[in-house]
């Protein structure tokens, strides 16, 4: 059975970073394209960031673009998503994502595997 854990959530202030980590079981990293997703209190679930299957294109949200960034490393089996000058409007559940696809997107329906999340908390 392929699963995703998370980790790496936690209470960070303004201006810290954190690195996400998405680790792929059951199968090998290669063969999937990965995406990150958040939802905050109240708020519908948005695409973060992905990567395609063979790391050739990526997608970051405006509001993360020049902050984040998602790589992936084929040997661990494990995308990560590092987040630098972390925001209070960052703060979210951030659950990855895969698909066999090759290339990936922003959108849910995308995808059919899903991790269970990791929690993010950026205050002062």
């Amino acid at each position: 059975q392929v699963q995703l854990v998370e980790s790496g959530g936690g209470l960070v202030q303004p201006g810290d970073s954190l690195t996400l980590s998405c680790a792929l079981s059951g199968a090998t990293l290669d063969v999937y394209a990965i995406g990150w997703f958040r939802q905050a209190p109240g708020k519908e679930r948005e695409g973060v960031s992905c990567i395609a299957k063979t790391d050739i294109s990526t997608y970051y949200l405006d509001s993360v673009q020049g902050r984040f960034t998602i790589s992936k490393d084929n040997a661990k089996n494990t995308v990560y998503l590092r987040m630098n000058n972390l925001k209070p409007e960052d703060t979210a559940i951030y659950t990855c994502a895969a698909d066999l696809s090759t290339w990936c997107g922003k959108d849910s329906y995308w995808y059919t595997i899903w991790g269970q999340g990791t929690p993010v908390t950026v205050s002062s």
